[in-house]
């Protein structure tokens, strides 16, 4: 024998909702403004609701209606159930929260490596809102001034999860309307470097490059600037020679606005990316990370002159 299942037992939805309504108003003609109903349908389902139950809800004066006993027992009971459905119903059709992870890099690397891989970025992880900071000053990792970090330095901050990313080698680059062809000419044209906030005997310049290529640095007007971009931006215009970092303007060699005439090249100091140990089980930061490093390594296996990745530091 079959049993009935207790829904089929209750009354119509329809009915209780009607019911509900009038029970907050305790009017008639509020709850029917309020269900886009007349006053008599809602009257009427009222009326089938009791003559379901086998009792009366409501006592009916001339102006207004008051709940009965048994109408003051279900009014609240359908008041929650109603109120939960909704409440579960939203938050069914709200949207999932959206991840965000912020990435913190110099300006140079922000906006001549990483801007251009932010539409890539989006389509494979359209779920995660990737945020770049950029800024050549150091940022608080620990403090949660960003998630990602990518910088040049030889020695990692402490307490920071730290690896190397990028290697970073150096050399002259210029627009080729300088038409520049041998290290001797670089004594009558100017020479662009911009600012390291960290210096050491690797720190890629000029000087240094004159000792390596073992010619004469001579006295050749210098233009400092306030960052890489800016000095880059400065080369492609035809306004001197730029001891530059390759990977940042790997884009510019091969469309041709930039030319690397000759050598030597410099070893830098590696980019290294840095997140703090509370983000190491962070599934959105790691997957920015893992995206990173696939950039880097994409970029180490399209260069010709690339002899292992990532460089030892």
């Amino acid at each position: 024998m079959s049993r009935i299942h207790p829904f089929a037992r209750l009354p119509s939805l329809n009915a209780l909702r009607v019911f509900e309504a009038a029970a907050r108003h305790l009017s008639f003609r509020r709850a029917a403004e309020e269900l886009a109903l007349t006053p008599t349908a809602v009257s009427h389902q009222i009326r089938l609701l009791e003559d379901r139950l086998g009792l009366p809800l409501f006592t009916r004066q001339a102006r207004r209606v008051a709940l009965t006993e048994a109408g003051q027992r279900l009014y609240p009971v359908l008041r929650d159930s109603f109120d939960h459905i909704g409440q579960t119903l939203a938050a069914l059709r709200a949207p999932s929260p959206r991840l965000a992870v912020t990435v913190s890099a110099t300006r140079g690397f922000a906006a001549l490596w990483l801007l251009p891989r932010l539409p890539a970025f989006a389509a494979a992880h359209p779920d995660i809102d990737l945020h770049l900071h950029a800024s050549d000053a150091p940022v608080d990792l620990l403090q949660g001034q960003a998630d990602l970090a990518l910088r040049y330095g030889r020695v990692p901050p402490p307490g920071l999860h730290a690896e190397v990313l990028l290697r970073c080698r150096f050399a002259p680059v210029c627009s080729p309307r300088l038409d520049l062809h041998a290290p001797t000419q670089l004594s009558s044209l100017p020479r662009l470097r911009f600012e390291w906030r960290q210096r050491d005997r690797r720190t890629p310049d000029w000087a240094l490059w004159f000792r390596k290529a073992g010619v004469a640095a001579g006295d050749a007007p210098e233009r400092m600037f306030s960052d890489e971009a800016h000095a880059i931006v400065a080369a492609i215009s035809g306004q001197g020679v730029l001891l530059a970092n390759l990977a940042l303007v790997a884009g510019e060699l091969r469309g041709g606005t930039l030319v690397q005439p000759f050598g030597p090249v410099l070893e830098g100091h590696p980019i290294r990316l840095l997140w703090p140990p509370r983000h190491a089980g962070n599934e959105a930061v790691m997957r920015v990370r893992g995206w990173l490093r696939e950039q880097a390594a994409e970029m180490a296996e399209a260069d010709p002159d690339n002899d292992g990745f990532p460089a030892a530091d």
